[in-house]
Formats: C-alpha cells, structure tokens, sequence
C-alpha cells in the first residue's frame, strides 16, 4: 500500500476501493501510518467528500479495529439503540434507554462526554451518586442481559481507531466533515450488535449542524451507511433552537429525566423519548406500527415501569437514584425590557453551563454536577420588563460570566414569534 498515492487519489476527488481504505484504517491503528499523512487523507475526504460506498468502507474498518458487541441470540430480544448529534439539556437517552427495555428490547447504550457547548450523558449520569460507566465490553453487555438496558462509556478495546482518528481530527480542523462524522458515529453503534438504530440529528442554534440542509446532509449519510451495514435505520432531525426541557446541567437533567419516567416532565421531552422510543420499536419488529409504539412507550412511562427500570439500572452499575442530587444557591437573570421572546442563543446558554463548572474547557477538567439553568421562557413567549427569564444554578465560578451569556442569548422584540416544531424531518 502506497499511502502517499492514497492521499493523492483522494485530493483529486477520485473513489478509494474498500480495501484500499481498509488498509489505511489498519495501518493507522496499528501505528504503522504516521500522524501527518492521516492528516492529510483526513483533509483530503474534508474537502472531497466521499461517496456512499466509501463511507460504508470507512465504517465497517473502523468497526473491526477493535472488539464489537455480540449481536442479537436467536429467540431473544433484539438489540436497539438511538444516538443523538448533541444539544442543549438533550437528556433523551437517560429516559428512553428504560422506557424501551421495558418494551421487550436490549438496550446496550455506549455514550459519551460533553462536546463543545453540548452537554454529556456521562457526565449527567455521574451526577447519581456512585454511579459507574467504565465497563469492559464484556462486562456491559452482561449488565445488559441482566437489566436489559445499560448506559457506559466506550471501553478501550472498541473502535480503537475512531478513538485515534476523532483525536487528530480535533487538531487539525477536520471534525465538521459529514463522511468522517458518519463513520465515528456509526462505527461506535454498529459496535454494539445492533439490529435497529434511531438517529436524533439536532438542527439550530444549540446544534453542530445549524442549518435544515446540514443536518439533513448528516442524517442521510448516517441512514444511508446504516441501512448499508444492514442495520434498520432511521433519523428524525428535531429543533435545537431552544433548549430541550427546561433544565441544562448534570444534577438537574436527572432530575428532569426521573421526572419524565415518572409521567411528567416538560411536553418536548416527553414527545421526543415518545417518538424516538415508537420508531426503535417499529424498527426492531416488535410492534406493528409507529402508532402502537408511541403507545407502548408512554405507557411505561405513566404506569411506573420505565422508573422501576431506570432504578434498576443505575443500583446494578452501583449508583443510587433516590440519594439527594444537590443544586447549587439559585440566581435569576431578569428581561431588561419587554416584548416577545423571538430567538435563543442556545449555543450561548451551553456555554454558560460551561462556565459555571457544569462543562469542560480543558481536557481533564472537574464537573461540578449541582450547577445549571432552568428555562422560564420559551420561543413565542410574550415577557414584561422585569420578568424573569433564566434562573441560573450558580456557585462563586463563572457567575458573572454565565450571567453576561445567558442575559445576551435571549432576544425580545416587538413583533410576535413562533416557536418551530419540534420534529422537522424523517428520514428513512
């Protein structure tokens, strides 16, 4: 394998053979492929692109670089997942994760850390006391088998090149490249055995991909590389121009997501863990239609079940859902005059997150899990001079700061505004 004529194949927009990018991905895990010339094919597919085929090929040799789940037995339940872009108080999977086990599937979740300004449901996880997310692959999917849903993080022996690959991607202004996100998305679920995926693409101001066309680009390329991998696939593409829920952090989005397994909880949660659930169910076979899912699914939620199952869950990866989760003192970042509130900076709000301590900057930097921010208002909403419309969740770190972000991220004028739907698109 010539390396230099690979990167010089992909530079003029030519396609690689399957085998070709096999042995690229190969030689890179195994540390046989220096940093600089993974760089530069990484630039190359950045500006090239990559066709469908390829990134299937990208995929599946990033899959096999390392250990994968086992796949679904005969007679058993059949292994769903869902996976999310990233956005502001996206708890989704805390809930859903029990709503759907307790429907008849597998759910054997890996999931990861804060991302930019978005939050992480490890980190919102570790916010339960005690609880743990570092299993060996062979250890989470016996807790799997044993609850019938777990939530870890990747262990080291999966995927070991998207491990690789996503590091230098991050130095080298390469990460916004849909080919290269589909395959680090993709390889890392398709790791896990899967017979059915839900991909929840965020699109808006709190989101990667902040236009419909962007985020739509992502979500076919991940169906599509799905579908070809022979997993049932689907990604519906949700707003992001205002924080999912009301509350953004680590202590209280649990409180929120148990609030949610319990029957309450704000609407646009509830609708999302609904439908996400309803489209796992439809995929895996074990309901007839989208309809009976949604049916299943909020019936775990209303009847108790989900919030047995989430219990369950978190005592056996040996954390304790019902000890006392604190929140730091309260603070309220008032409107300065009045009018209808007709855009968010979501975005900025993750950021203020970020700085009270409930985010990293650096690599390696603590959470602190009592910081956040609950949401008074929403888009379209009509506000008096006065009126409260952030309440911030604050030690002495970054409060001034996280003060200035959340007052700037809220717009009021004086024409009236709607807020969007929150689901935009399905995309099969």
């Amino acid at each position: 394998m010539n390396v230099a004529q690979l990167i010089a194949k992909k530079r003029d927009g030519a396609e690689l053979a399957a085998d070709e990018i096999a042995g690229l991905i190969a030689a890179y895990a195994a540390d046989d492929l220096p940093d600089y010339q993974m760089a530069a094919w990484a630039m190359a597919v950045f500006i090239r692109g990559m066709t469908t085929a390829e990134i299937a090929a990208l995929t599946e040799a990033m899959l096999h670089s390392g250990a994968t789940f086992d796949g679904s037995p005969a007679g058993g339940p059949p292994n769903v997942d869902k996976h999310s872009s990233g956005g502001i108080g996206d708890k989704v999977s805390i809930p859903l994760a029990p709503a759907l086990a307790c429907c008849g599937v597998r759910v054997p979740m890996i999931s990861g850390r804060g991302l930019g300004a978005t939050g992480g449901t490890l980190d919102k996880l570790e916010a339960i006391p005690g609880f743990r997310i570092d299993y060996d692959y062979k250890a989470a999917q016996r807790l799997a088998d044993q609850v019938g849903c777990t939530i870890v993080s990747a262990s080291p022996e999966l995927v070991p090149a998207d491990r690789k690959l996503y590091a230098l991607r991050d130095v080298t202004g390469t990460v916004p490249s849909i080919p290269l996100i589909t395959a680090s998305i993709m390889s890392k679920k398709l790791a896990e055995g899967l017979d059915a995926l839900v991909l929840d693409v965020k699109c808006g101001s709190g989101a990667f991909m902040k236009t419909l066309d962007d985020a739509r680009g992502l979500a076919r390329s991940l169906v599509d590389t799905g579908k070809r991998m022979g997993v049932a696939t689907v990604a519906l593409i949700t707003d992001m121009n205002q924080p999912l829920g009301r509350l953004a952090g680590n202590a209280v989005e649990i409180d929120e997501s148990v609030a949610c397994v319990e029957g309450g909880g704000p609407d646009d949660l509830r609708q999302l863990v609904v439908e996400q659930g309803a489209e796992g169910l439809f995929l895996a076979g074990v309901v007839s239609s989208i309809e009976e899912g949604r049916i299943r699914i909020a019936k775990s939620l209303d009847d108790g079940s989900a919030r047995e199952k989430l219990a369950e869950m978190v005592r056996v990866q040996e954390g304790d859902l019902d000890a006392p989760r604190p929140r730091a003192a309260e603070q309220v970042v008032t409107a300065q005059r009045a009018g209808c509130v007709t855009a968010i900076n979501t975005e900025a709000l993750g950021y203020a997150v970020i700085e009270l301590g409930g985010g990293r900057k650096q690599k390696g930097d603590p959470i602190d899990p009592s910081v956040g921010l609950e949401m008074l208002v929403r888009l379209g909403d009509q506000v008096e001079a006065g009126q409260p419309l952030v309440r911030l969740f604050a030690g002495q770190k970054g409060r001034d700061a996280a003060e200035r972000l959340t007052a700037g991220a809220i717009t009021l004028t004086d024409e009236p505004g709607d807020a969007p739907p929150l689901i935009l698109e399905r995309i099969d």
